[in-house]
């Protein structure tokens, strides 16, 4: 009896090799594949789309005055008026943007700046570590709300002023992620290589470290974009975001809370939004953290 043993075979020269698919773009595809994350999607989109479109739909400007204020749904107005006689809907409808754009850019600030504190802590291997971590605890020590309020009575109900103070709250804990992320990153052979062979630290962290914590922070700017949108949210609604008359999501809320039993379509309408957008960032956040966990991976092809 004689066996033979099949000669491994030969692969082309030129034949293509499969590439592999980058972290980032895995996270992303077990993320989409989770029903939880699929539903937080479409509530996002459908808000954001009202927010950037919804103007160009709007029957009124939206500080027009249209009726008497706290008028019932008509054919004129199908949502009713406002405090001041102004379209509930057209309101709504141009509300959205400032809500959204100062959100995510508080969050880009605070995204960026804490993954730089975070990865310079975990890299200094020095006393630098505890004094910058130290920094952001005590930060993190008083709410963030009060130091938003303080900094905006102080100065004034500035925009600009609102997005900084929002991202620098955000900071610390984008911080400590990072940082927590990238110290086992910085012991590894390939980052040491590249300081043997005199890398500066720049190029060290951003383009050896900082590829490997890409999806961490991924999961963590959703989290932050949702911590984002309701303290915006809230300091508009405490009249330290945009004045009068322009229109905002939270404003639109404390200017009609008045009139909630005479007509409620001014206060549960911004407040559905900001609920439905806040629960749709959540959502998200939470699915792209269970396929970064390998939770509910069932069915994902590797």
């Amino acid at each position: 009896m004689s066996g033979s043993v099949a000669a491994p075979t030969a692969v082309p020269a030129g034949a293509a090799r499969p590439r592999r698919q980058r972290p980032v773009v895995l996270l992303l595809r077990r993320a989409g594949r989770l029903g939880r994350t699929r539903v937080g999607l479409v509530l996002v989109l459908v808000l954001v789309g009202t927010a950037i479109f919804g103007p160009f739909f709007a029957p009124h400007a939206p500080s027009e005055f249209v009726s008497l204020p706290y008028a019932h749904p008509s054919s004129a107005t199908l949502l009713g008026t406002d405090h001041i006689g102004g379209d509930v809907l057209s309101r709504f409808l141009w509300g959205g943007r400032s809500v959204l754009g100062l959100s995510v850019a508080a969050t880009a600030i605070g995204l960026v700046l804490g993954a730089a504190i975070g990865l310079v802590a975990a890299y200094s291997r020095s006393i630098l570590d505890d004094v910058l971590m130290r920094g952001m605890d005590v930060v993190l020590a008083f709410p963030s709300i009060v130091l938003a309020l303080v900094a905006v009575a102080t100065v004034g109900p500035k925009i600009w002023l609102l997005v900084l103070v929002v991202g620098l709250t955000t900071a610390p804990r984008v911080a400590r992620v990072t940082r927590g992320a990238s110290v086992e990153i910085v012991e590894r052979d390939f980052v040491q290589a590249a300081e043997a062979i005199g890398e500066s630290r720049f190029k060290i962290l951003v383009g050896e470290v900082l590829p490997n914590i890409t999806s961490t922070l991924l999961v963590e700017a959703s989290l932050r974009l949702t911590y984002s949108i309701g303290l915006i949210a809230g300091l508009s609604f405490l009249g330290f975001g945009l004045q009068p008359p322009d229109a905002d999501w939270g404003l639109m809320i404390n200017e009609n809370r008045q009139g909630l039993t005479i007509q409620p379509w001014g206060v549960v309408l911004p407040v559905l939004a900001i609920a439905l957008l806040t629960i749709g960032t959540s959502l998200i956040g939470d699915g792209l953290s269970r396929a970064a966990a390998g939770i509910d991976r069932g069915g994902i092809e590797e």
